[in-house]
C-alpha cells in the first residue's frame, strides 16, 4: 500500500469521525475512500462497518444517563434489529461485486436524500414514550436490514423509525439509536468477518483516525455550522454516486 493511499484512508477516517460527531454521515467518507483506494465495493462496505463501530460504543456510553429506563424497549428493539441486520448482511455477501456495484450509485443517492432531509425526519424534541407499536417494529426491522446491507444514512432513518416505535424525547431516542447501532454493526461485522469480506489492513488504518476525528469533532462543533458540514457530506454522497455512474 502506497503512502498516498495510507494518507487518503487516514484523512478520510479522521474527517468521518469529525462529521459523525457533529452531523453524522461519516460512512459516506470511509466507504468512498476505500473504493478509491481500490477495494471492491463489498469489501469497502464491510470494512466501513468496522471503522464506524467504536464510535457507536463511545456514543452509547456518553448517553448512559438518558439510556436508563430504556432497557425493556432496548431488548425488544435489539432483537428485531439483530434479525434485520443478519438478513441485510447475508443478502450483501450473497451478491457478486458487479451486482452490488450496480446498486451502489442508487443506494448512495437514496442515502444522500435521506441524509439531506435528516432535520425534517428527526422526531420532535419532546414526546411521550410508549410501548413499541407493530408499525414501529416493522420500520425498525427494515431500517436494520438496510443497516446490515449498506448503512449510509442509517442513523437518520433509525431516529425516524424509533419515534414511531417507542416515542420519547430526542436525546432518549438518540441514546436508543446508538445502542441499536452497536447491535446492527456487531451482527454485520460477525457475518462479514466470517465470510472473509473485511480488509483488516484498511480497517487498522482508519479506526484510530475515526477515533481521533470523533474527539476533535467536539471542539470543531463549536466553530463550524452543522448546516455547512451537512451539505459537504451531501456533496460527497452525490459525488460518489456520480463517480459510480460514470465508471460503471
Amino acid at each position: 500500500m502506497s503512502i498516498a493511499t495510507i494518507l487518503l484512508l487516514f484523512i478520510a477516517g479522521f474527517l468521518s469521525g469529525v462529521v459523525n460527531a457533529i452531523a453524522g454521515g461519516g460512512t459516506f467518507l470511509t466507504f468512498g475512500a476505500m473504493t478509491l483506494a481500490g477495494l471492491p465495493p463489498i469489501a469497502a462496505n464491510a470494512t466501513s462497518s468496522i471503522t464506524q463501530f467504536p464510535g457507536y460504543i463511545t456514543s452509547t456510553l456518553a448517553y448512559r444517563r438518558e439510556f436508563s429506563g430504556l432497557w425493556k424497549s432496548a431488548l425488544v428493539l435489539g432483537l428485531v434489529s439483530a434479525l434485520g441486520a443478519l438478513g441485510g448482511a447475508l443478502f450483501l455477501i450473497s451478491l457478486s461485486n458487479p451486482a452490488f456495484r450496480a446498486m451502489v450509485p442508487w443506494l448512495l443517492i437514496a442515502a444522500t436524500a435521506v441524509f439531506a432531509a435528516g432535520p425534517k425526519l428527526r422526531p420532535k424534541q419532546a414526546g411521550q414514550s410508549h410501548p413499541a407499536t407493530p408499525l414501529g417494529l416493522t420500520l425498525q426491522a427494515v431500517t436494520s436490514f438496510y443497516g446490515g446491507f449498506f448503512g449510509a444514512g442509517m442513523g437518520i432513518m433509525m431516529l425516524a423509525s424509533l419515534g414511531l416505535a417507542s416515542g420519547g424525547d430526542y436525546h432518549r431516542l438518540n441514546a436508543l439509536k446508538n445502542f441499536l447501532s452497536i447491535v446492527i454493526a456487531a451482527v454485520a461485522i460477525i457475518v462479514f468477518s466470517t465470510a472473509g469480506a473485511v480488509s483488516w489492513l484498511h480497517a487498522a488504518i482508519m479506526v484510530p483516525a475515526v477515533a481521533l476525528g470523533g474527539y476533535a469533532g467536539v471542539a470543531i462543533a463549536r466553530r463550524v455550522p452543522q448546516a455547512l458540514l451537512r451539505w459537504l457530506v451531501v456533496a460527497a454522497g452525490l459525488g460518489l454516486a456520480i463517480y459510480y455512474f460514470v465508471t460503471g
